[in-house]
C-alpha cells in the first residue's frame, strides 16, 4: 500500500504540476521570458535597463494620451500636438521594440501606477480643462524625457540604445517646443 500511495503521490504531484502551470501561465510566461533574457540582460548595465523601461512606459502614455488629446481635446493646437504624439512616439516606440528584440530584453507594455492616474484624470477632463492639463502635461513629461535620454545617450553603456536615446532626443525637444506654444495657446 505504501508503493501505491508513493506512486499515486508522484502522479498527482506530477498532475499538480501541469495544472499549477497553466493556471499560473502568466508567471510562467514572464519567467520564460526572464530566463530567455538573462543573458542579455546580465550585459545591459542598470541605467541601460532603467532608461529602456522608463522610455516603453513614456512612450506608451504618450500614444494614450495623444489618442485621448487628438478626440477629446477642443482647442485645435491639442489636437494637433495629440496626433503628433500618437505619431512620433508611435514610431520610436517601434524602434525601442526593435532594439528590445534584438538584445533579447523585455519592455514594459503597461504604464506603472503614476502614469496610469494622470492618464485617468486627464480622461476625466472635459473642455478646456482637458486641453490645459494634457498641455501641461505635455511640458513636464517632455522635460523629463529629454533629461533622460540626454543621460543615456551620454552615460548609456549598449550602443544601440545610447543611438536610439541620441537619434530621438531632438524629436523631443520638438514636442517640448509644440507643448509650451499649446500651453500658452490654452492658457
Amino acid at each position: 500500500m505504501a508503493c501505491k500511495k508513493n506512486e499515486t503521490t508522484t502522479v498527482s504531484h506530477s498532475t499538480d504540476s501541469v495544472s499549477v502551470t497553466p493556471m499560473d501561465s502568466p508567471m510562467a510566461v514572464n519567467d520564460t521570458v526572464k530566463t530567455t533574457n538573462t543573458p542579455a540582460s546580465s550585459t545591459l548595465s542598470d541605467q541601460d535597463k532603467k532608461f529602456a523601461d522608463a522610455a516603453a512606459k513614456g512612450g506608451l502614455m504618450e500614444v494614450m494620451m495623444g489618442r485621448l488629446a487628438a478626440t477629446n481635446g477642443t482647442h485645435a493646437s491639442v489636437k494637433t500636438l495629440g496626433e503628433m504624439m500618437v505619431k512620433d512616439h508611435s514610431k520610436a516606440n517601434d524602434e525601442l521594440k526593435k532594439w528590445a528584440s534584438s538584445a533579447n530584453y523585455t519592455l514594459p507594455s503597461v504604464l506603472d501606477a503614476d502614469q496610469q492616474k494622470k492618464y485617468d484624470d486627464l480622461k476625466a477632463k472635459k473642455g478646456t480643462d482637458f486641453d490645459r492639463m494634457y498641455a501641461d502635461l505635455m511640458v513636464s513629461d517632455h522635460k523629463k524625457d529629454i533629461e533622460e535620454f540626454k543621460k543615456e545617450g551620454s552615460d548609456g553603456t549598449e550602443a544601440n540604445l545610447k543611438s536610439f536615446a541620441n537619434k530621438t532626443l531632438p524629436t523631443l525637444q520638438h514636442h517640448l517646443m509644440e507643448s509650451e506654444k499649446t500651453k500658452a495657446a490654452v492658457k
